[in-house]
């Protein structure tokens, strides 16, 4: 069954709600205000299933828009995901100021199929409704709803960054109809044009990631928590964990309804409620938005193509502006790249900086309105949702954002991949950044060969070939400054790479490795051939220092002692030490005391001895058997607990 979402718009006492009860039987006006005052204040709903000339069914989701200027706002958030426009034009009024912004609202939007209707055709005679008829085509002239003379196509959209949203989509036919919502005259007309019209819309993907913008959040007494969205994208099914954005919290979904009616799954193009657990009322609210959890972020920071209407003012940068996406409503700092001021009709790239923060993503479409007067200016479409915070070059970077909005029309990450530099892009962070599927995206780069894949993360050549030098450069930099040292720690050499993801460090490491390029000792990394290089006096040292130690026994002198004596500083002195630690030929049991490997050896076996003749040992026989005093016995007893040798019992040792 194929789902297409149509809208309403036009101006007000047009007739759209009574046009849509025509065609449904439903009265979208829901609201006692709305009944009692005789107009739509709020977006309203209803649906109509058609048969196809195919034999399957066609399900139209209708999203009832209010007219008045004063609730514009109301208006933006239902047309932010339907398929089809149903322009509603009285033709007793013909066009009136509402009809206008509507229009430029759709197409800033980029709806590219509608209908036009002519509604309350019997308040009129024919010769006025030809009237109206004429006026109407002059008006769509040029425009996605152009309604082309015989074999003449009509013009649809041409691409992003076009002032006029309105270019392209050759070879569709968008009709003009008449109807009554009174009488019913030509509402068998419109649902055969809404038939013809929808069936040529593509299906939505229903494997995409699933996004459901809030337009409605209420409780229904046996259930709890429900909210209503049109699904833009993927589906929803039952017991699916959802992330609420842009707040997120993770909700549940306990049940689905489509088009009123119990349903296991909603799917992309359809109308869905959703009963909720896990939140409140209090904690919903239109103009956020249901996603998987864990799979995207909100942000306050948009890059953008933006254009504005021939009629509106010019935009100056930093000017402040009202900004709506799918239900979302919020206001807007506008900083342009490479200029001062958008002049009307002209478009621009900009980063939009937002009071509040959003889920949207890159081909996602977007209004802005003047801040006082509020009126509509002009629209656009998201490029980046992850800007930078700063830019140095503004110039250079509107080139990349222009590079980057064309890589997103033609399917390819490259760009995105060789700006992550030596960090790479992870397949999380480009599904964050784009709403591609995974499966996409690996299709997207895997051919280009400027891109290598490490298990999930993309990095482009040139980057890897950095890593891989600063790696050995840092590896050279360390023998030239530790020349009494081994080696240097994985996790000393990790460190000088934070910004590099750790799958790419561990394979560049292991590459290296693998060539010869590198040595491994233990923990310690050390380029081939080099390690410790002793001048004639630190050698001369170090066989000092061992010697005072491996002569002392277990009556050790102190180290600072020892140290004092040598002809090295201080500095290199520590040094040496720390070498002959770290090889083991000396052993650190406490802050104060370090013995000779050879010296500790032997007290193991004296321990061995004495366990022949008792397992037992108090400090008293252990200073007795080895002759040191307590300040030595304590923690050569407490270094043998630790190794095992001994475990403590009391205020004895048990001899293991």
């Amino acid at each position: 069954m194929k789902s297409v979402i149509v809208g309403t718009a036009g101006h007000i006492d047009h007739g759209k709600t009574a046009l849509v009860k025509a065609l449904t039987g439903i009265d979208a006006d829901r609201l006692e205000e709305e009944k009692r005052r005789g107009i739509t204040i709020d977006i309203g709903f209803a649906n109509l299933e058609l048969p196809l000339p195919n034999g399957e069914t066609l399900r139209l989701g209708f999203v009832d828009v209010p007219g008045h200027e004063r609730f514009v706002r109301n208006m933006l958030a239902g047309v932010g995901g339907i398929d089809l426009v149903l322009l509603v034009i009285a033709a007793d009024e013909s066009i009136k100021p509402q009809t206008r912004e509507h229009f430029d609202i759709c197409r800033l939007l980029s709806i590219r199929r509608g209908i036009t209707v002519l509604t309350k055709s019997d308040a009129v005679d024919p010769e006025t409704l030809a009237v109206v008829r004429a006026e109407v085509e002059d008006f769509l002239r040029e425009s996605v709803l152009r309604h082309p003379s015989p074999g003449q196509p009509s013009l649809g959209q041409a691409s992003l960054g076009q002032a006029n949203l309105g270019q392209a989509n050759l070879g569709h036919s968008n009709p003009i109809v008449a109807v009554s919502s009174l009488t019913g005259a030509g509402i068998d007309d419109l649902k055969r044009e809404l038939v013809r019209v929808a069936s040529e819309i593509p299906v939505k993907n229903s494997n995409a990631i699933a996004r459901l913008p809030i337009d409605r959040v209420f409780t229904m007494k046996g259930f709890g928590t429900v909210v209503t969205g049109t699904l833009i994208s993927g589906a929803i099914r039952r017991e699916d964990e959802l992330e609420v954005f842009p707040s997120g919290r993770r909700v549940r979904v306990r049940g689905v309804q489509v088009h009123g009616k119990s349903a296991e799954q909603a799917v992309a193009g359809q109308r869905a409620a959703l009963n909720l657990a896990g939140a409140t009322t209090d904690e919903l609210a239109r103009g956020m938005m249901l996603a998987p959890v864990s799979t995207f972020h909100a942000t306050s920071r948009l890059d953008v193509e933006l254009s504005l209407l021939s009629s509106a003012k010019p935009l100056k940068d930093r000017a402040r502006l009202h900004f709506h996406s799918y239900t979302s409503e919020t206001i807007a700092t506008v900083v342009l790249y490479g200029k001062k001021q958008v002049e009307p009709g002209e478009s621009a790239l900009a980063q939009l900086r937002l009071s509040e923060p959003v889920l949207l993503l890159p081909g996602d479409r977007f209004i802005i309105r003047q801040f006082s007067p509020v009126i509509t200016s002009g629209g656009g479409v998201v490029v980046e949702n992850t800007p930078p915070r700063k830019v140095k070059n503004a110039a250079d970077y509107a080139r990349f954002l222009t590079i980057l909005a064309e890589e997103l029309r033609a399917g390819s990450l490259r760009t995105r991949v060789m700006a992550s530099g030596a960090r790479g892009l992870s397949i999380a962070e480009a599904v964050a950044r784009t709403g591609w599927t995974a499966q996409q995206i690996i299709a997207g780069v895997s051919e280009n060969p400027e891109v290598v894949r490490i298990r999930d993360i993309f990095i482009s050549r040139p980057g890897l070939d950095l890593i891989r030098k600063d790696f050995i450069s840092a590896l050279d930099t360390f023998h030239k400054h530790n020349a009494l040292v081994a080696g240097m720690s994985k996790e000393e050499l990790r460190g000088h790479f934070s910004e590099v993801m750790p799958e790419v460090f561990d394979s560049v490491f292991n590459e290296a490795a693998r060539a010869g390029k590198i040595e491994l000792s233990g923990e310690l990394v050390r380029l081939p051939g080099r390690g410790v290089a002793m001048k004639d006096e630190e050698a001369e040292s170090k066989k000092i220092i061992e010697a005072e130690f491996a002569t002392a026994g277990l009556k050790v002198p102190a180290l600072k002692d020892v140290l004092a004596g040598l002809k090295v500083d201080k500095i290199r002195a520590q040094k040496i030490v720390t070498l002959l630690l770290r090889d083991k030929v000396l052993v650190k049991i406490s802050d104060d005391l370090v013995f000779h490997r050879d010296t500790l050896l032997d007290l193991r076996k004296r321990m061995l001895l004495e366990k022949a003749k008792s397992p037992k040992l108090d400090v008293a026989r252990f200073k007795d058997l080895t002759g040191v005093t307590r300040k030595y016995a304590i923690p050569l007893l407490e270094y043998l607990d630790r190794e095992h040798v001994t475990r403590r019992v009391g205020d004895e040792r048990v001899i293991l």
